[in-house]
This record gives C-alpha cells, sequence and structure tokens, in this order.
C-alpha cells in the first residue's frame, strides 16, 4: 500500500488551503504545514500549463531550503483560464461578478501545477480539468457571491459550494482537481518516490 511505504518521509504541505489538506488527508496520508508569503508572480510570456508548474516550482524551492533527507514536500498552484485568459482570485465584489459572467454559458479549464520534492528527486506535472457552466442570472449570481464569499478562490467559485450543484452542467477531468488537488494524479506521482 502507497500510504504505507510513504510513513519513511515526513510530507509537508506546502499550502495553507483548508481543500487541499482536506484532500490529501483523504488519501491517507499524515502530513505538516509549511507555508510561503511569497508573492506569487511570473513571467509574462508564460501559457496557463506554465505558469502553473513555475509557480509550483517556484513555492517549492523557497520552501525547501533546510529540506532533510526524509523529507517529501508537494506545492500546488491553480489557475482557471478561459480562452488564454486567466481568472485570477477577484479582487472585490465588483470583480467576482464579472469573472462569474465570463464563465456563465461558457466552459473552462482548471489547471493545478505540483512539484513534489526529496533531497534525491524532483517531479513537477499540471493535471486539466475543464469545466462547462450552465448560463447564471445576475441575480443567481450575486446570491453566490453574498452568501459564499467566493474571495480566496481562482475563478471567483468553488465547486464544492451551492454554485457548483447548480451551474455546472459537466466536467471532463479530475472533479478533485477543481477542489484543489487533483488527488489521484497526485497518488499517481508519489508511486516514483517509493
Amino acid at each position: 500500500m502507497l500510504t504505507e511505504k510513504l510513513k519513511k518521509y515526513n510530507i509537508i504541505l506546502g499550502s495553507s488551503s483548508s481543500r487541499r489538506k482536506e484532500l490529501l488527508k483523504e488519501i491517507g496520508l499524515n502530513f505538516s504545514i509549511k507555508i510561503t508569503d511569497k508573492e506569487e508572480s511570473y513571467p509574462t510570456d508564460l501559457k496557463d500549463v506554465q505558469i502553473v508548474e513555475f509557480l509550483a516550482k517556484k513555492k517549492n524551492k523557497f520552501l525547501s531550503k533546510g529540506l532533510k533527507s526524509n523529507d517529501l514536500l508537494i506545492t500546488a498552484d491553480t489557475i482557471v483560464s478561459q480562452q488564454g485568459e486567466i481568472l485570477h482570485k477577484p479582487k472585490d465584489k465588483n470583480d467576482a461578478k464579472n469573472i462569474l459572467k465570463k464563465l456563465s454559458g461558457n466552459s473552462h479549464r482548471v489547471i493545478t501545477g505540483i512539484c513534489i520534492k526529496t533531497l534525491e528527486k524532483e517531479v513537477t506535472f499540471s493535471s486539466i480539468t475543464t469545466v462547462h457552466f450552465n448560463k447564471l442570472s445576475t441575480i443567481e449570481i450575486e446570491y453566490y457571491i453574498n452568501n459564499f464569499n467566493p474571495f480566496d478562490k481562482a475563478g471567483s467559485y468553488g465547486i464544492q459550494e451551492w454554485i457548483g450543484y447548480i451551474a455546472i452542467a459537466k466536467i471532463e477531468g479530475s472533479y478533485n482537481n477543481v477542489v484543489g488537488l487533483p488527488t489521484a494524479d497526485l497518488y499517481q506521482k508519489l508511486k516514483l518516490f517509493i
């Protein structure tokens, strides 16, 4: 069993996201948390997949200072991309409203980049999920923003919240990736470390 074999490592999740913590716990892993408030900047010529992998590696490089021989560090970054435009976390209520209007009746991609590192090995990969939204009314958008405060979420929504139940027509790819961590892909990549 992978979770047993990984017990030789002190697993560290480089994220303060409660959703990522929950998903990693559900795989059956014990881990500690280490976070950075380093600004998430990246070169402007990077495309969506390149951005998340760059940021996951950047976080990992910063947090891996002082990594011990039995440490295994996992860092991640998630973005929402629609026709090449990156839809970040909303700045305010108005921004959230504009982002959700863009998503309404359209599809977008949720892309997570992950970097796993020990002193001997480093693996970086990404996972892409395509999400199709139903058309949303202004009243529905405002209700969601007022009741769920999606200001800490890329793309201004959480699939596990009310909007996920009423707005998502279908998804192609990992549901958990949209929540915050592509657990099945991560589990497979962790096998490279045993």
